[in-house]
């Protein structure tokens, strides 16, 4: 068996090009091609020619859940990085989806532009984003840090639109390619198929969380940050700098969404306006985990993207990016504090 091009979906906001969507299938002559089946461009293994090959129900399953897990692992990253916003501010970032796109835009720029490896032009694309975090902070933020939440909050979406605009002009409409990690060939996983670049994607969310939990509990920045989450004000007391706290959640909130951008961009491509989408799908799995929980945007990522795989192979990928909002509904309606819920920080 071997997969379809493509390992995950792809992104973008014209008809038909949700975040479930994959890449083109493979080419296939005119004699042998075959209309389209449910659930292709998720993952489905394909005979020698390109079509579906016959697999039961519960090895579709299986392969959509492990579809699942590669977008569930992107929404993590950036649900994690909403979730470090709004525990320092008590403001959710909806710029957080273009720090995806700069993360993704600016690694293929350098490497067109400048011949630059990827690993370096990823570690560019990581700096950069941070840089623009940090400038959010305190440009946009930190002057109107005694206005109004409500007020913060549509600061940053002003934010995503000046960035995606700004995105357009500097490297145009297009999609822009970044190559895989390690290379395309598919892996077998207990019947279902995998390409090495979503195991990228799954690595990378590991390893950030791993790392965030370092951050948080063995240094004196990261518990500086958790006391400004359970209490400004005492933490205040204590001699801790809120605003230098803000910039740093920021910081990190905006190369968590670069990794997720770099990572995702040689299975999607990336284009100026890829965040949108992403960046609202994010917040739905931080409201499904918990906002402000960092294990909850983890837990919340991964279970929304095996409910989008799942719904979209098994029902019709129609409803592929409705899924996401009513899933959000659903929390709202039913446990408004998530999953992981319970304090979710912030200022009282």
């Amino acid at each position: 068996m071997r997969l379809g091009e493509g390992a995950a979906p792809r992104t973008g906001n014209g008809p038909g090009r949700g975040l479930c969507h994959i890449g083109d299938p493979p080419h296939v002559p005119e004699s042998r091609a075959e209309p389209p089946t449910r659930g292709r461009g998720l993952f489905v293994s394909t005979g020698a020619h390109g079509e579906p090959a016959d697999m039961t129900l519960l090895e579709q399953v299986w392969q959509f859940i492990l579809s699942g897990m590669t977008t569930g692992g992107t929404y993590a990253l950036i649900a994690l990085g909403f979730s470090l916003v709004y525990n320092a501010t008590g403001v959710i970032n909806f710029a957080q989806g273009e720090f995806v796109m700069l993360g993704g835009m600016v690694t293929a720029a350098s490497m067109t532009a400048w011949g630059l490896p990827l690993w370096l032009a990823a570690l560019v694309g990581i700096a950069v984003t941070t840089v623009v975090g940090v400038i959010l902070d305190r440009a946009a933020i930190r002057p109107a840090r005694n206005a109004s939440v409500v007020v913060l909050i549509i600061i940053t979406v002003g934010a995503s639109i000046f960035l995606r605009g700004l995105a357009s002009i500097i490297w145009g409409p297009d999609e822009r390619p970044v190559p895989a990690f390690s290379g395309n060939a598919p892996i077998a996983v207990l019947g279902a198929s995998i390409t090495p670049q979503s195991l990228w994607v799954m690595g990378a969310t590991l390893v950030t969380a791993i790392a965030m939990w370092v951050i948080f509990e063995h240094t004196v920045v990261g518990k500086a940050m958790r006391a400004c989450a359970i209490n400004a004000h005492a933490a205040q007391l204590c001699g801790i700098e809120l605003s230098r706290m803000v910039s740093w959640s920021f910081a990190l909130a905006a190369a968590i969404g670069a990794i997720a951008g770099i990572v995702l961009a040689p299975i999607t491509m990336t284009q100026y306006n890829v965040g949108t989408m992403l960046g609202l799908k994010g917040f739905c799995a931080a409201m499904l985990g918990g906002l402000g929980n960092g294990l909850g945007a983890i837990v919340g990522g991964l279970v929304l993207g095996v409910l989008e795989a799942l719904g979209a192979g098994l029902v019709s990928s129609q409803y592929k990016d409705a899924i996401a909002f009513i899933v959000l509904i659903a929390v709202l309606l039913i446990r408004p504090s998530g999953i992981l819920g319970g304090d979710t920080g912030g200022e009282d």
